[in-house]
């Protein structure tokens, strides 16, 4: 490999460039414009020309010239390489540390951090990137650990139990009758509902969902969402009350993948209402830009510390999901990526364990590039792209 120049030789090297030029010109000036402008002023302040006076002032002038130079001359190259010797000093050690934070991140160490403040402003923010992106990679690392861990748990339950039921096929101790096959059609139907739903998030994740967008009325698209599990309301005991929407309230978006994220919140809420409960769906528009729609419930409610996680994938919280209701993990995970998509937002809240749980859709009403006059329509199947790219989206679910 071909040795190249360090700092501090480069930082020398323009040191006494920017030197030699500037010496260059001073002598030039000194040799060339000097002189006949010295005599000048002789010959104007009453000196003869030629005389001896004349001679001595201008060989007097010449000699504090060439005195003036050389000592200028080493004092500037002394000068250019203690501040190349300061510069690089105080540049290579932040350069150093960057360099071996990032060999180290190469090779999986992401935990590694670069200090800040030690070589100015431009070094600093170079620092805090470095520092930001290390981050990043690492959680990414440990949502990667976590999923591949969770995702082997999610799939080693009915496997098992596949792999069991078929041992005992084979082996006479299980008969194949009506509850053998409904056995593994719930394990099969569990691995394929899990595998459609991974794929989901990836395709959200990558941006390979185009929405079909169209201008929608707001109170019949979540009349058809609550009509659609209502029955499953009912068999709970669980109260299902939407509150009256303006009818002329209209919303932009994609009526199957909103009924899809509807559907989500809907059977979340169902999942942690206990019968005799209730479940609220309501809107309020905010401003003149945005609509919020709440699905209210009186479960079980949340701590402060699941809030945060929710919408991770595979989060392990008493109230955020539960495997023996069939929840896949990574529902709500799906359903923010949706709605973000729509350029809106998705999030939660709750005054805590056994008060109740709201989400909160919040979308706009007519996103960049729609029509902002409701009557005029967009024709359905119209394939319009997320307003602006999506953010990253963690790793969770219901």
């Amino acid at each position: 490999m071909t040795h190249r120049p360090g700092l501090m030789f480069r930082f020398l090297a323009a040191q006494v460039l920017v030197v030699a030029i500037s010496l260059s010109v001073a002598v030039a000036v000194a040799s060339l414009v000097g002189p006949p402008l010295f005599h000048e002023h002789l010959v104007m302040a009453g000196l003869e020309d030629p005389s001896l006076e004349q001679f001595h002032a201008e060989q007097a002038y010449r000699y504090a010239n060439l005195i003036t130079l050389a000592v200028a001359l080493p004092t500037a190259l002394i000068c250019a390489v203690l501040t190349s010797l300061v510069l690089s000093r105080r540049l290579r050690a932040p350069l150093r540390d960057l360099t071996c934070a990032a060999a180290g991140m190469a090779n999986g160490n992401y935990h590694v951090r670069v200090p800040v403040g030690q070589a100015g402003p431009e070094v600093d923010t170079l620092a805090r990137a470095f520092n930001t992106m290390a981050t990043r990679l690492e959680q990414t690392e440990q949502v990667r650990r976590q999923m591949l861990s969770d995702l082997a748990h999610e799939m080693g339950t009915p496997l098992s139990v596949l792999a069991v039921y078929l041992d005992g096929l084979q082996d006479g101790v299980i008969d194949w009758n009506t509850a053998t096959q409904k056995v593994i059609s719930d394990q099969l139907s569990r691995l394929t509902r899990l595998t459609e739903d991974m794929d989901e998030v990836s395709r959200v994740q990558e941006h390979r969902i185009a929405l079909e967008l169209a201008e929608e009325n707001l109170a019949e698209v979540l009349s058809t969402s609550l009509n659609a599990v209502r029955e499953a309301y009912q068999a709970k005991s669980v109260d299902l009350q939407l509150i009256p929407v303006p009818p002329r309230t209209t919303v932009v978006l994609d009526q199957q993948r909103f009924g899809q994220v509807m559907g989500n919140l809907l059977s979340n809420a169902l999942r942690h209402t206990p019968a005799g409960g209730r479940v609220t769906v309501r809107t309020s528009q905010q401003g003149q830009d945005f609509v919020a729609i709440e699905v209210a419930d009186t479960g079980e409610g949340m701590a402060e510390g699941q809030i945060e996680h929710i919408f991770e994938r595979f989060y392990r919280g008493d109230t955020a999901r539960s495997r023996d209701n069939g929840g896949s993990g990574i529902g709500l995970t799906i359903s923010r990526a949706l709605i973000e998509a729509h350029g809106g937002t998705l999030g939660a809240t709750s005054p805590g364990l056994g008060a109740g749980s709201v989400f909160t859709i919040r979308l706009p009403l007519y996103p960049d590039g729609m029509s902002t006059n409701p009557s005029r329509g967009v024709a359905p199947g119209h394939v319009h792209p997320p307003p602006q790219p999506l953010p990253h989206i963690p790793h969770g679910g219901i």
